[in-house]
């Protein structure tokens, strides 16, 4: 019969007697809090590097009971196929880490249910704080999270009971919505109205970006028909299938087109490809969002980059300083020519 040995685990008193140091500097190494003890960073890197040589896994329960704190930091995100919400992922992680801070990251597919679900598990782990990216009813997760104290941020689109840091999307819309008419009136000779396309108007977003259109256009004394407003989602397919029905197999005289994401123009650029609308046919283009790729799809096409460096430190400013105060954030865009 073969023996099996139960190998014990390192214990923080084991490393207290491996290195010289206390239990409870070790302790405060090991979870990050060393700089607040006013340990130099010499020692915690050498009693890190010991920990890792004899295999120490800190308990991270036993230490969340300890300090009520675990150092969790939650996101949920709407899409991870779109440049925008993963570069705000990616900034994400990196700008928690650099706290000691360990990131969740999910995606809920702009599902009402799934966003709350993911809360909800979230919650259970204890995470210090949950930030709401792109959430459909921020409200709702915001009351969710009260009931057990942990604070949220919304990101992207707003709330009414937690801060919210957005992108300044009225000003965005209307500097891009002036570009585009700027490159119509070169080319065409006239001043007429463009196509709105994408989006859901119960959107805040949505709402903000196609008030600076209709304001860029009245600011040329021009009147926007509804007509020319097809909000119906931001799928590709669904964005297809909309300027199919609108359009049919007509003759078509397009002044320019503001498109509200880059989800959106796949469904605009693949519709003007159908249509053969593509090279010197292609009319003006213009996109609240930003992809380095879209300049090869045609040309004429403008873009808004939102500054998500600047969206991320606005929300650790906020954490860092514990803030729980209402108030909205907006980050002024950049527009891509």
């Amino acid at each position: 019969m073969t023996k099996i040995e139960k190998i014990k685990k390192t214990t923080i008193y084991d490393l207290a007697k491996l290195t010289g140091v206390s239990a409870s500097a070790i302790s405060a190494i090991l979870n990050g809090t060393w700089e607040k003890r006013r340990i130099s960073k010499k020692l915690a890197e050498k009693v890190t590097k010991i920990a890792e040589e004899q295999g120490y896994e800190l308990n991270r329960q036993a230490s969340l009971l300890r300090s009520k704190k675990s150092n969790v930091i939650g996101m949920l995100v709407p899409k991870y196929d779109n440049r925008y919400f993963g570069s705000i992922a990616e900034r994400f992680e990196e700008m928690a880490r650099e706290r000691n801070m360990l990131p969740i990251i999910t995606c809920t597919r702009r599902d009402p249910k799934l966003e709350l679900e993911a809360a909800r598990v979230m919650l259970s782990w204890q995470v210090d704080w949950i930030i709401a990216t792109g959430a459909t009813f921020p409200d709702k997760i915001a009351k969710l999270c009260q009931k057990v104290g942990v604070p949220v941020i919304n990101l992207d689109l707003p709330g009414t009971l937690a801060p919210s840091v957005i992108s300044d999307n009225y000003d965005g819309a209307k500097k891009l919505t002036e570009n585009i008419l700027t490159q119509s009136i070169s080319l065409y000779g006239t001043v007429q109205p463009l196509y709105f396309i994408g989006g859901r108007k119960t959107d805040h977003n949505t709402t903000e970006r196609l008030k600076g259109f209709i304001d860029a256009h009245a600011a040329l004394g021009i009147n926007v028909p509804e007509e020319n407003l097809l909000i119906r989602g931001y799928s590709m397919g669904n964005i297809t299938l909309t300027l199919e029905e609108i359009f049919g197999d007509d003759d078509i005289h397009l002044p320019g087109i503001f498109v509200n994401s880059t989800i959106s123009l796949e469904g605009v650029v693949k519709w003007l490809t159908q249509r053969n609308l593509t090279g010197e046919k292609q009319p003006p283009l213009g996109c609240f969002d930003w992809d380095p790729f879209a300049s090869l799809l045609g040309h004429n096409i403008s873009m808004v980059r939102q500054d998500v460096p600047a969206m991320l430190d606005a929300v650790f400013e906020i954490i860092d300083n514990k803030e729980t105060a209402l108030k909205t954030v907006e980050i002024p865009p950049v527009l891509i020519k």
